[in-house]
């Protein structure tokens, strides 16, 4: 899921760039002096962009600005999600590891999150794992999603996480805890026929 916002994202940078770009080029162009095509918005550098009278067209009606300021609000509105979608840092970096030299060490999230969800599907029922690090450096949480066969019973999972994969990346990263939100989902399927 990451992937792809990370694309959405760049793909909408993109347009956008390129079409202030071409706008831009254009004004910058015909004020320079260029020639635009016959088809183009405006004709010369001392044409304008919106004339007077296109302007002010729908100005006496009655819905004309609370649509200009529902449009302009909804917009405001998808550039500021936009923004705190790019700037919210989802995951955690890295975490610090005590290595009782005074020096300390950093241990990527990333290693770490792959190490846990990988120990964690290997276990049996288990048809996904998903593990997310969040908090500080110094004190890391994690959020785990797990995907679980129908046959498996949740409380053993649970119980075979706390002391398998949970335990070994709470010692590997040399932590006091590693408080861990486990949100759990069963794999849709059929329901058995019983004849």
């Amino acid at each position: 899921m990451r992937n792809v916002l990370r694309g959405v994202n760049r793909i909408l940078l993109a347009l956008v760039g390129l079409i202030l770009l071409v706008a831009g080029g254009s004004v910058l162009a015909v004020g320079l002096g260029a020639n635009p095509p016959s088809w183009w918005v405006y004709g010369s550098r001392h044409d304008v962009l919106l004339s007077h009278a296109q302007r002010t067209r729908w100005r006496a009606d009655g819905w004309w600005w609370p649509t200009v300021i529902a449009v302009l609000a909804v917009l405001v509105l998808l550039a500021l999600w936009w923004l705190a979608a790019v700037l919210r840092r989802r995951r955690l970096a890295e975490v610090l590891v005590d290595t009782r030299d005074g020096e300390g060490a950093r241990l990527r999230g990333g290693a770490l999150e792959d190490v846990f969800a990988d120990q964690t599907s290997r276990l049996d029922g288990v048809a996904r794992a998903r593990v997310r690090l969040r908090g500080s450096r110094g004190a890391p949480a994690a959020r785990l999603r797990l995907l679980l066969e129908p046959h498996v019973d949740p409380g053993t999972t649970l119980q075979d996480i706390a002391t398998g994969p949970l335990a070994h990346a709470r010692d590997s990263a040399g932590l006091a805890e590693l408080p861990t939100e486990i949100r759990v989902r069963a794999v849709k399927h059929r329901a058995e026929r019983v004849s």
